[in-house]
């Protein structure tokens, strides 16, 4: 179960930084998603339900030959990266995920579908990728189906009241043995806030027993003082 509220952390898993954004998203979200910024800004989320549980984000943006990309690193408590996730600008959709593995070594994880924000409040957003497990031999497919909840809204972001929009998982995670062809099924839900200009900044499990919130963000240089101390 811990596994699971880690995927769940790290999936959602997850705009515009001004100047150097160039690229206009067709994506009609696109002002609540991440900002696209060269230089590194790190969110830290705490887990408001159990102090002491942290996470971090690393959000970058970075151009090459397929257009500007925004990459979203997910990085445990102890500064462990956990697993990254490649979205392309121009329409939200995941072009690259990456996962760690159960030897600590980053791998590639085959998309199935690659869908990250839906594209109106009718329409429904379906992630799925496979990745090797955390034990001998297994496979995990991750599959999340994401809708917009209602209108936009407002939530609290670093003591501010800012313009959001609300948007509600279906998670399914299912292990998989390919030699004893035995199978296990984990299933549930995740509500998740992105703001303007910031990207997500709160998501929650219906009975909140998992809450991460935004706490602060971070440069490059205070957040490696924090992980290498």
């Amino acid at each position: 179960m811990r596994i699971f509220t880690l995927i769940i952390g790290a999936m959602i898993l997850l705009g515009s930084c001004g100047k150097e954004n160039k690229s206009v998203s067709v994506n009609p979200y696109a002002s609540y998603f991440y900002t696209y910024d060269s230089v590194p800004k790190i969110y830290l989320f705490r887990d408001v339900a159990h102090g002491l549980d942290e996470q971090y984000h690393r959000i970058y943006g970075v151009k090459d030959s397929q257009g500007e990309h925004i990459i979203v690193e997910i990085y445990a408590a102890d500064g462990r990266i956990i697993e990254a996730m490649n979205y392309n600008v121009d329409s939200l959709d995941v072009m690259d995920h990456m996962v760690v593995n159960r030897n600590q070594e980053k791998t590639k994880a085959e998309l199935f579908k690659n869908k990250a924000i839906p594209m109106n409040e009718k329409n429904e957003a379906y992630f799925a990728s496979r990745f090797q497990g955390f034990m001998d031999s297994t496979l995990i497919l991750k599959e999340v189906r994401r809708k917009v909840h209602g209108a936009e809204t407002t939530c609290s972001v670093l003591d501010d009241e800012i313009q959001a929009i609300r948007m509600d998982d279906k998670i399914r995670l299912t292990n998989f043995n390919p030699f004893t062809k035995k199978e296990v099924v984990v299933e549930g839900d995740a509500i998740n806030f992105f703001a303007k200009g910031y990207g997500l900044v709160e998501w929650y499990t219906p009975n909140k027993k998992v809450h991460y919130r935004l706490e602060k963000i971070m440069d490059q240089q205070e957040w490696l003082k924090i992980i290498t101390r």
